[in-house]
């Protein structure tokens, strides 16, 4: 035997390492105390090299919807394998195509095709896979995933994922309509409330008790809206009806929460990469983060309130060309607002933008906006008095000129 070499009680051989060694005939021989009925019919064993890529696609492809999209991928191996694509999730792949040189053909690309795409390899020995995801640009939203609803009192938190916003900025509403066995009408009317920029739950109030009711989400950008979410169907808590002790009076506790630290900033390819280290000190459960940013002389605007507490960087694309920006970070516990960060300054001067899953607003000081509106007043109220002006002056020329009309002429006599 060779080392890595075993027998096994069924007289199977196992061989641990494949290599030169084992190639060759083999045949097996059954024995007892009686002796043998001869060997086996020989069998050979041959090394064959398992899949390897040699072109691998990237790990995300952005281009815009209608155009076309080239993906290559090509391997290698013994016995040559077979390349084959698969979008995970299944949909989409009706009008991609494959060529001969195993790349995925986009053309054109449509939203649908948004997703991550996996390129398989396979030949006798195994298969290997390498995924890459499709981000299809200028589209309207895709649906949020992760609809939830927690029953409150007479409330309800409707909280989601955001899909994908094609591009744009995106805003969502909230849909809701009560459920009732016998409606006054065949269609029930559903009441759609907006959601605060940034946000990803909104809390529905005054809902009446012991009835069920059924949420949506709906994302929209300027190109439209995208599908509804699922239906998710809560009833909202009612007023409990057991009495509650009084809660024992609440004591007076000293709360420490220091601001995020060593706040930083890198330009990468996907836009600026923020990347932070949590509160040195907190005697209470960390709630999470809101990043602020400033543009120029402006003022601090909040960007995004809605920073888990578990994350420690965040990507902020879409900013503005040849702009500089100012960033800081402050932390929240409950009510409870930490000091902020230091900050960080960035400049997008020779940057190359993408487009924004999460556009930036645009910053217009105060002092600024006053002039423009003030401006605007004032030529108003010149226009008015003017025309006016004009007005009085024509109605005074035609009184004159109907009074020399009226006037007998005046005869000189010798």
């Amino acid at each position: 035997q060779l080392p890595g070499w075993s027998l096994r009680p069924d007289g199977s051989i196992v061989i641990a390492t494949g290599n030169d060694d084992v190639l060759g005939v083999y045949t097996c021989t059954p024995y007892n105390s009686y002796g043998t009925a001869g060997a086996s019919q020989p069998t050979r064993v041959l090394l064959k090299d398992p899949p390897s890529f040699t072109v691998r696609p990237k790990e995300e492809y952005f281009q815009e919807v209608g155009r076309e999209l080239v993906i290559h991928c090509a391997a290698r191996g013994d016995p040559p394998p077979t390349v084959t694509w698969l979008k995970v999730g299944g949909a989409g792949k009706s009008s991609a195509q494959v060529d001969g040189n195993s790349s995925l053909i986009f053309r054109p690309l449509v939203k649908e095709q948004h997703g991550v795409w996996e390129c398989t390899a396979t030949n006798q020995v195994a298969s290997v896979s390498a995924a890459t995801y499709v981000h299809v640009l200028g589209t309207s939203p895709h649906a949020v995933t992760n609809v939830s609803v927690l029953p409150l009192l007479l409330a309800a938190n409707v909280s989601w994922e955001p899909g994908f916003d094609g591009g744009y900025f995106q805003r969502f509403t909230v849909w809701y309509t009560p459920l009732v066995k016998h409606p006054p009408r065949a269609h029930r009317d559903w009441v759609s409330l907006s959601v605060p920029v940034g946000a990803q739950h909104l809390v529905v109030e005054n809902l009446q008790p012991d009835t069920s009711y059924q949420f949506s989400v709906l994302a929209q950008n300027k190109l439209g809206s995208g599908p509804f979410s699922q239906i998710v169907t809560s009833m909202p808590r009612g007023f409990p009806v057991t009495t509650v002790p009084p809660e024992p009076p609440a004591m007076t506790v000293r709360i420490f929460l220091s601001p995020p630290q060593a706040l930083t900033a890198n330009e990468t390819v996907r836009g600026v990469l923020l990347q932070w280290q949590p509160p040195a000190q907190s005697s209470v459960a960390l709630g999470g983060y809101a990043l602020e940013l400033r543009q120029g002389k402006g003022g601090w605007e909040v960007l995004d309130r809605s920073i888990p507490s578990t994350k420690t960087q965040l990507l902020v694309p879409g900013l503005i060309k040849d702009a500089f920006y100012e960033f800081r970070l402050v932390a929240f516990a409950g009510s409870y607002i930490s000091n902020p960060s230091n900050t960080v300054n960035v400049s997008t001067a020779g940057m190359e933008v993408y487009p924004s899953r999460t556009q930036l607003p645009e910053l217009l000081p105060q002092p600024v906006l006053a002039g423009v509106i003030g401006g605007i007043c004032f030529l108003s109220v010149a226009v008015i008095f003017s025309t006016m002006a004009a007005c009085i002056m024509n109605r005074r020329r035609a009184a004159r000129l109907q009074k020399r009309r009226q006037d007998p002429p005046l005869v000189f006599s010798p």
